[in-house]
C-alpha cells in the first residue's frame, strides 16, 4: 500500500520542526541510561572478557586503537579512521629480519579493531552492518617463505642439542618429539605422563585454542619419554 503523500509531508514538517532528519530517526539512539561508550572507555572491557592468548595477540593495537581513536564514540569512528590507523601501524612497524613489510601488524589492527566491535554488538551498542571495521579490508597476505627443514639442517640442529645446553636428554627429547609429531611449543609444553600411552605408543597433546589430539609415536620415543619421566620423579609408575 503506498504511503499518503500527505502524511509524508507532514511527517516531515513535524521532523524539521524537531530539527530532526529522516537519518537521525535511524540511528541507533542509546538506550536510557546507557550512553554509547568512547573507544577509551570501551576497550578495556573488551580487553576484560577476552582470553590471555587474545590479549597477547592484540592488547598492543587495542592500546593503539584507544590512544589515537579514544575520544571518539563507538558510533562515531569510520572505517576511514580505522584504515588510516591500519596505514600508520604499517608505517611504523618494527623491521624484523623476517618481517613482511609490516603486514603483519596491519592484520592484525583490523583484526583487533573487528573484535572490538563484534564485542559491541553481541552487548548491543550497534548492529552488525553499523561495525567499521568489517568494511576496511586485510592486506592482502604476501606468499608464505617457510620451508621443511632438510635432512642436514635437522641432523645439525640435533647434534647441536646432544653437545650442549644444560640438559642434552631432555633437549633431545624435546626435538624428538616435535620431529615425530610436529607439535606445537604448548603442545611439548603441556605434556604430562596421564598424556602418554606406551601400550600403543600414543602421545595426547593439547594445543593452541584447547585443541586435542592422539599422535602416534615410535616405541623408541615412548620407552625415552617415559624413563625420562621416571628419572624426573621417582617413584612414577610406569
Amino acid at each position: 500500500m503506498p504511503a499518503d503523500p500527505s502524511r509524508i509531508v507532514t511527517a516531515r514538517q513535524t521532523l524539521a520542526h524537531l530539527g530532526l532528519t529522516p537519518a537521525d530517526l535511524t540511528a541507533h539512539p542509546d538506550t536510557p541510561g546507557r550512553t554509547m561508550p568512547t573507544v577509551a572507555e570501551y576497550v578495556p572491557r573488551v580487553a576484560a572478557a577476552a582470553s590471555p592468548g587474545t590479549r597477547r595477540t592484540y592488547g598492543t593495537y587495542w592500546d593503539r586503537m584507544a590512544a589515537v581513536l579514544g575520544h571518539l564514540r563507538l558510533d562515531e569512528v569510520t572505517a576511514s579512521d580505522i584504515e588510516a590507523l591500519m596505514r600508520q601501524v604499517t608505517a611504523t612497524a618494527r623491521t624484523r629480519r623476517t618481517g613482511r613489510q609490516g603486514r603483519h601488524a596491519g592484520e592484525h589492527v583490523i583484526a583487533a579493531a573487528r573484535a572490538v566491535y563484534r564485542r559491541a554488538i553481541a552487548d548491543g551498542y550497534l548492529t552488525a552492518a553499523d561495525s567499521p571495521a568489517h568494511r576496511v579490508a586485510k592486506p592482502r597476505r604476501l606468499p608464505n617463505p617457510r620451508r621443511a627443514l632438510t635432512p642436514g639442517e635437522l641432523q645439525d640442529i640435533n647434534l647441536v642439542a646432544r653437545t650442549s645446553g644444560n640438559d642434552v636428554i631432555l633437549d633431545a627429547l624435546l626435538l624428538r618429539l616435535h620431529t615425530e609429531t610436529a607439535c606445537r611449543r604448548g603442545g611439548a609444553l603441556a605434556l604430562r605422563l596421564a598424556d602418554l600411552d606406551t601400550r600403543h605408543c600414543l602421545v595426547r597433546l593439547t594445543e593452541k585454542g584447547g585443541t586435542l589430539r592422539w599422535q602416534p609415536i615410535t616405541p623408541t620415543l615412548a620407552e625415552r619419554l617415559l624413563d625420562h619421566a621416571v628419572g624426573v620423579r621417582p617413584g612414577v609408575q610406569s
